[in-house]
């Protein structure tokens, strides 16, 4: 197995998260500061877009219009040169908060939910993903998930790769015409690692943030693990970019609840430098 390790490209963030390799930088949203950002991979950043309500999963339309998830309102939102559209209320299909989500190369966002206030002690509850379609309409598709997490598409177009944060796994479905997902299959089952933000690559294997276990790891399906970067603090996901694919960005943060209170400041984006560079997709 390899063992890779970090350089830190950006730090004084509070809660980056759902990053995303577009155009010649990487966004992604400080989810408890309530900001999309950007930075280049000379660290050079900057702030887009301010959400009350906390930004999460990122992606673009085929018009290449930004599309953010808005956490605790429960909404897809548009960002465009007049300022935010809503694109979907997502209240009477999430049970708790919005989370993560993936983009297809026709604009279908699929977004993951809390399920239950596990902050606030709940039991995990097993959801759905959510589909918002180009017209709006969102409808409850795949699943039951536990915490459904980061999320992938092959460059096809045909499978949905999800992490299942409190089930420690991977799990694949196949994207129907209409967009909706069927035959449910696991990826890999984890040891000792949960997945959280993933990352397709150009192989087919998946890089994935372990905030338990303060690493991303490479698993290939099946569950073979290839690849292993350690960091300092908790990984909480990670993206695949830079000019040719190879630059493996992460975000970083000392603990989820320290970044609830604002009280310290710890998130960063590292980035190490990987062999096999990203799929063709998200």
């Amino acid at each position: 197995m390899k063992e890779l390790r970090t350089e830190v490209l950006l730090e004084g963030l509070v809660f980056p998260e759902g990053p995303r390799w577009h155009g010649d930088r990487l966004w992604f949203s400080d989810q408890h500061d309530g900001w999309v950002h950007t930075v280049e991979p000379n660290g050079k950043s900057e702030k887009i877009l301010r959400l009350e309500q906390q930004p999460s999963g990122l992606g673009w339309d085929p018009q290449g219009r930004l599309l953010v998830v808005s956490m605790l309102d429960r909404k897809l939102l548009r960002w465009d040169p007049d300022g935010l559209t809503t694109i979907a209320e997502l209240g009477n299909l999430a049970s708790h908060h919005c989370n993560d989500m993936v983009v297809d190369a026709l604009g279908r966002a699929y977004i993951g939910n809390f399920g239950s206030d596990i902050e606030g002690g709940a039991t995990p509850t097993p959801v759905p993903l959510i589909l918002v379609d180009t017209d709006g309409n969102a409808r409850a598709v795949g699943g039951p998930l536990m915490f459904p997490n980061g999320s992938a598409i092959t460059p096809d177009g045909r499978t949905l790769i999800v992490g299942e944060t409190y089930a420690a796994r991977i799990s694949a479905f196949d994207i129907e015409s209409d967009g909706s997902l069927s035959h449910q299959r696991v990826f890999a089952q984890l040891e000792g690692a949960v997945p959280d933000g993933i990352s397709l690559d150009a192989e087919g294997a998946v890089w994935l943030a372990s905030p338990i276990s303060n690493e991303v790891i490479r698993v290939r399906e099946g569950g073979e693990v290839t690849d292993r970067v350690r960091v300092e603090n908790q990984a909480y996901a990670c993206m695949l970019g830079g000019d040719d694919g190879r630059s493996l960005f992460v975000c970083t943060a000392e603990t989820h609840i320290t970044a609830i209170t604002k009280t310290k400041r710890s998130g960063r984006i590292e980035v190490a430098r990987v062999e096999t560079p990203a799929a063709a997709s998200p």
